[in-house]
């Protein structure tokens, strides 16, 4: 696939509009409560039958936080109480012996995310003990070929821990930096000084992790396009294997702590705009290869080559290499895909407790998909993952004729070929370079749920730029 990504203002201003993210299709706005355990003992069941035979990717989700980041949409809590993670180290362990039991034993765990929150808020001790765990009730590899990665705040771990963590398995590591300008760090509460980040970062390539990753985030308050460019020539010279550069959502009614963030110190939509032009083109002239959404990778990275391969995937993670794996989700409001459902455990740490000591799966919610949500996922994913999407591999997987069954669509998208944003022929969608930024607009096409939301799109989905 072409690698370019051609900025063109007046096309993003134009399709800018809320809009899922396509970490999962149907979309977490889907979920009901309706899904119970018995749903997902079945989703479990029919997993471990040939016709699946699929690895399993396991995620654990550490909500406890030093201190709240006040642009974060993630469900964690604020404390300096590290107390309280024995306690719910104690309910994760019976929450992934329930799990466990679900699954053959035979399947190996090609993947393995601990999220947050932030993991590195346990101890050491805890951490081993944790993956300890997991090896007694999952098959994790006893080599080092798996993908096992952990998101990693610099400022509550040292290099000595960054070794510790590669002798527990794990081969990847993602930080968050979001900007090192010292005013932007301020205003969103989040102060983590540029010597302690790259610190870790030679730690990191030190101690022989396989792939690193930096989080960006553009939009913040008090940023500029030349102070953002400046905190990107910093990262480009550390030279990270992976980058993800996200769109701030700012949706206060959402995410209390965004309240704190004043709506008058963020960037205009024309500064933002401004910021996304100059850090595409400099991450592209560094090297980078634009993976999609607001991902970038070296062409030797893992990302790069599954993209390059075909095997490219999308999950609530973000991209993976894997698509063939089963994702089980441990830990308060951790989501799962299991089979054909999605589920997703409860929220609040009190519901996750009381779930859990009465024996009960901590599920709340999720939803099981049909043939026409898989049909359209596939889809979603095709262009997601590889700009383009064939569609005869599209019509035996699943006995329809696309045209006919996609007319509607197809018309709508004639729109988007008029504006130079993809090309359609008798055989496939290709996006074109100028398309690519707005890959989430294309998609939005395939999604048979939008008009549930189209009331009040406000309120669930950031904007798509």
């Amino acid at each position: 696939m072409e690698q370019r990504a051609i900025f063109d203002a007046d096309l993003i201003r134009r399709y800018d509009t809320p809009g899922p993210r396509y970490t999962s299709y149907p979309t977490a706005a889907q979920f009901h409560e309706g899904i119970t355990a018995e749903d997902y003992r079945q989703w479990a069941e029919d997993s471990n039958t040939p016709e699946f035979g699929k690895k399993l990717s396991l995620y654990f989700h550490i909500p406890f936080c030093d201190t709240v980041c006040f642009f974060c949409g993630c469900n964690k809590i604020a404390t300096k109480d590290r107390g309280r993670n024995a306690p719910y180290l104690q309910h994760l362990y019976q929450d992934m012996q329930q799990q466990a039991q679900l699954f053959d034993s035979s399947r190996v765990v090609e993947q393995l995310h601990w999220g947050g929150g932030t993991p590195t808020f346990l101890g050491l001790d805890q951490m081993a003990e944790l993956m300890d765990t997991t090896r007694q009730q999952f098959s994790l590899r006893d080599d080092d070929l798996g993908e096992y990665s952990i998101e990693i705040d610099p400022r509550t771990t040292n290099p000595e821990g960054i070794a510790f963590l590669r002798q527990q398995g794990f081969n990847r590591i993602s930080m968050g930096v979001q900007d090192f300008n010292p005013e932007v760090q301020k205003a969103v509460n989040r102060i983590q000084p540029q010597e302690q980040t790259l610190e870790i970062l030679d730690a990191a390539r030190t101690y022989g992790y396989r792939s690193t990753n930096i989080d960006l985030i553009y939009g913040l308050p008090f940023q500029t396009p030349d102070s953002f460019k400046h905190t990107l020539e910093t990262i480009i010279t550390a030279s990270p294997d992976r980058l993800s550069i996200f769109n701030y959502a700012h949706m206060p009614h959402l995410f209390p702590p965004q309240r704190r963030i004043n709506d008058e110190d963020l960037p205009s939509p024309e500064q933002k705009l401004d910021i996304l032009e100059h850090t595409i083109e400099q991450l592209i002239q560094a090297g980078y290869v634009y993976i999609g959404m607001d991902h970038f990778a070296k062409p030797d990275d893992s990302l790069s080559i599954a993209q390059k391969n075909g095997t490219l995937h999308r999950n609530f993670q973000g991209y993976s290499t894997h698509a063939d794996c089963d994702l089980v989700g441990m830990g308060v409001s951790s989501i799962s895909k299991v089979a054909h459902g999605y589920s997703q455990n409860v929220k609040k740490l009190d519901d996750y407790y009381q779930r859990i000591n009465s024996g009960q799966q901590a599920l709340f919610r999720g939803v099981e998909t049909t043939h026409d949500d898989r049909l359209r996922c596939e889809i979603i994913m095709q262009l997601m993952c590889h700009s383009k999407l064939d569609f005869a591999p599209i019509e035996n997987a699943f006995n329809i004729t696309f045209g006919e069954y996609f007319s509607t669509e197809l018309t709508r998208l004639s729109d988007m070929q008029k504006d130079g944003l993809l090309q359609i022929d008798a055989s496939q969608i290709q996006v074109s370079p100028q398309g690519r930024l707005l890959m989430r607009n294309i998609c939005l096409i395939f999604d048979r749920y939008l008009k549930e939301h189209q009331q009040q799109p406000q309120t669930r989905f950031s904007r798509t730029i």
